[in-house]
């Protein structure tokens, strides 16, 4: 009976231990994009993986943007992309249809503020920092977007209304020509989006 008593037992803990560990994956999803994206508790996305692809729908790097206390920190790998100095930014539309990537809009400007870190009543939320790429065609960066969340429902949300884009632009960003930095046509687009 004691042997019978402690087998159901065992089995029992393995049963609730199992349907825990399923959930514990639960909050890991890709969406129609194929990128992941990550929950925390509250429902704020943790997290969202980007895939950067080029014209010609290649891929040319991926960006990790993480939710963090005070911002996104937005971090880059690039590859196979021309040397130089690159405009990158968050532009307003979740969408990147090759081969110009125009479907993406402008830059994400919620706040209906002048483009570039270099003007009086800038940046827009979605202004990142020039990227410069090696002689090799890579990239790593790491910034902190302060102007906006990925929690869903807030002011400045990435993922509000079908999602945001991040690009790479042919040309460097200047910094404060209007409407948005003359940094010339775009190079790469990846969606961010639930």
């Amino acid at each position: 009976m004691k042997r019978w008593l402690f087998a159901l037992t065992v089995l029992t803990v393995a049963i609730v231990l199992a349907a825990c560990n399923g959930n514990a994956n639960d909050s890991e999803q890709h969406n129609d994009n194929g990128d992941q994206t990550s929950q925390q508790e509250d429902g704020t996305q943790a997290s969202v993986t980007v895939d950067l692809k080029n014209g010609d729908e290649q891929s040319v790097g991926t960006a990790e943007l993480e939710q963090v206390s005070n911002g996104v920190n937005i971090t880059l790998e690039g590859t196979d992309i021309p040397k130089g100095t690159h405009g990158f930014h968050i532009h307003e539309n979740g969408t990147c249809e090759s081969p110009d990537f125009e479907s993406a809009g402008g830059h994400f400007n919620p706040d209906d503020t002048d483009h570039g870190f270099d003007t009086s009543d800038g940046p827009h939320a979605g202004d990142l920092p020039n990227i410069t790429v090696s002689e090799d065609g890579t990239v790593t960066m790491s910034y902190l977007a302060k102007d906006v969340t990925l929690e869903t429902g807030s002011n400045n949300s990435l993922l509000d209304d079908g999602g945001t884009a991040l690009m790479i632009h042919e040309g460097k960003d200047d910094g404060e020509s209007q409407p948005s930095g003359d940094a010339g046509n775009r190079f790469a687009c990846g969606t961010i989006s639930e």
